[in-house]
Formats: structure tokens, sequence, C-alpha cells
């Protein structure tokens, strides 16, 4: 298959352009780099079966040849990014989507949206099933986020219904591994880089609320078998194990062996008291499920961030 994926100089859209590649699969990436990082794709420079395109989604999306799939992953998505970009995170939401979905139906091809748990907001029930429309604040600062991606999805299944445009939505939860940005503002990576440093570790609230932490190898496989099956609704792909964010704290700092203590500060508005994703359906219909547990996965995931802070993980940002 000839492969293209919007966002993939990020976190997700650079590990998903490394399954598709070890399939055999070409991938065209898209870029503009607002929140990507080049180096996330430095190891497929001058590879015959991969092209990059430097360019911003929501501008006219043109590609030249065949494309069985569009996999849209092109956001900010970390409240970092998307308090600083508000306009940028709902234009690619809104016209990025749009642009994203013309190509799927210009080209035939099979179109997959990264969407997230966050349309859930801050969850009146508890674990989130696909079936709750969710409690969200539209006008308030996380809105920008929340409601770029529920027009994302509302824009998805019109194409689906309306044009035949055969779609899929992955509502993604807390992920995490190599190639997060240290300065994005996810709770896993920063405490991970504020461990290391010996930097007090930032707490918003008094760290009772809790959330759902899939490893990146988990989602990719998710995303992957909901890509290859014919489901057009929307489902969760999360690991169900939930924790306090005072828990996650903890097992951070006694697995970096750091002296970091803790440093409270005021939670942010409509932060999520709880986040926890039912993953019924995607047990049932893709016989998917997490194998990689929170301790399994923050051993995993801290080599690369210990390789951040001492300066390894440096590149142009061009390829």
């Amino acid at each position: 298959m000839r492969i293209l994926i919007t966002g993939a100089a990020g976190f997700l859209g650079s590990h998903l352009c490394d399954r598709f590649l070890a399939e055999g699969h070409q991938v065209v990436g898209v870029d503009n780099f607002i929140t990507g990082r080049a180096e996330n794709l430095s190891h497929l420079a001058g590879r015959d079966d991969f092209h990059f395109i430097e360019q911003d989604v929501t501008d006219f999306l043109s590609v030249e040849g065949a494309l069985d799939g569009v996999l849209h992953f092109a956001s900010p998505a970390s409240p970092v990014d998307y308090l600083e970009k508000p306009i940028q995170t709902l234009k690619v939401g809104s016209l990025g989507t749009h642009k994203a979905l013309g190509l799927a139906k210009a080209k035939g091809a099979r179109f997959l949206l990264a969407s997230t748990s966050e349309v859930y907001g801050d969850p009146l029930v508890h674990p989130q099933p696909e079936s709750y429309w969710g409690n969200v604040n539209p006008v308030g600062p996380r809105g920008v986020y929340d409601e770029a991606k529920r027009f994302a999805e509302a824009i998805t299944m019109a194409y689906h219904r309306f044009h035949g445009v055969p779609t899929r939505i992955v509502r993604i939860f807390n992920t995490y591994g190599p190639r997060m940005r240290p300065e994005d503002g996810r709770v896993v990576s920063n405490f991970i880089v504020q461990a290391l440093r010996g930097d007090p570790i930032s707490m918003y609230g008094d760290g009772e609320q809790t959330r759902s932490f899939t490893y990146v190898d988990d989602l990719v496989e998710g995303i992957h078998r909901l890509f290859h099956s014919e489901r057009a609704e929307p489902t969760n792909i999360g690991n169900p194990g939930e924790f306090t964010v005072r828990e996650l704290a903890a097992r951070v700092v006694a697995l970096t062996g750091s002296s970091s203590t803790i440093q409270r500060h005021p939670l942010p508005q409509d932060d999520p008291k709880v986040r926890k994703p039912d993953i019924s359906v995607a047990r049932s219909v893709l016989g998917w499920e997490p194998r990689v547990d929170l301790e399994a996965g923050l051993r995993l995931t801290i080599p690369y961030f210990q390789g951040v802070v001492a300066g390894a993980h440096t590149s142009p940002r061009t390829l």
C-alpha cells in the first residue's frame, strides 16, 4: 500500500511511519514542524519508500500518485501546545481534517482520524464508553482542542455517510514513550524530565485526579488494527489501568532514583478529574488490548529521556 500520514514528524505520527514501512508499504509523511520534530524522522531520510512533504495541512493538500490510506495525525496535542496555539489547533481540526478527507475522497483511500479522549471532557460517566457524548466546556481554554476534535469526528462521519469514504476514528487516551518532546507539558514527559534533572515534580491540584496511560507500541498496534478493520464509528484505544497523578509521580521518582520533591500548582480550568477508557469495543471488534503495564512502559521510556536530558537527541529542523 501507499499511505499518507499527516503529523508524520510528531510523536505518534513517526511511530506509525515506522510501522507501515516495516510492513513493506510506502509512506508519504506530511508535517509543518509546528510541534513535530525532524529528528523523529531522521532515520528515514534517503529511503526510497519514504517521501516527506513539509506543508501545513490546512492549505490545499495535493499528492501525486495513488494513495490507499490517509491517516490524519496533524494537530497540537498537549495542553502547552494547544493553549499557546489555539487558532492553529482549531484550524487543523477543522480545515486540516477537511483537506485530508478531500484527499482521501479524491484518491479513493481509506481515512483514519486521530481523535482523543478529550472529546469526553471532564466526564460524568466512568469509565468512558464510545457511546458517551461527553461533558465539554466549548468556550473554556481547553475547548480549542476538545471542540476541534469533536468537529473533526463530525465531518469525518459526514464524509462517510454522504460521500461513502471508508473512515475510521480512533479516540486516543494518554499515551507515552520515546520521541515525546521533553517540553510538551504532558504529565509523563514532565515528570520524567523533572525527575532526571532533580527538579521539583510539578503536580497540579492535589494529585488525586486519575489518568490511564498507554505505551506507544500498544497504541500503534490498536490503530493499525482499527485501520484494517471495517468499523467506521469512533473506537477507544487506551489502557484501562487507572492511576492517580500522585501515583505516577511516585513511580517515576522511584524508577529514576531521583531526589525530586513534589511542588503543588493550581489545577488548570476544566482539567478532567478522571480518565479511563472502556475498551470493550476494541477487545471484541479488533481483538486488541494493551500488553505493556505502566511500570514496564516507564522502564522503556526513561532511557530515551536520559538521552534527551544529556543532549543526545538533537538534530536540524529539516529533513
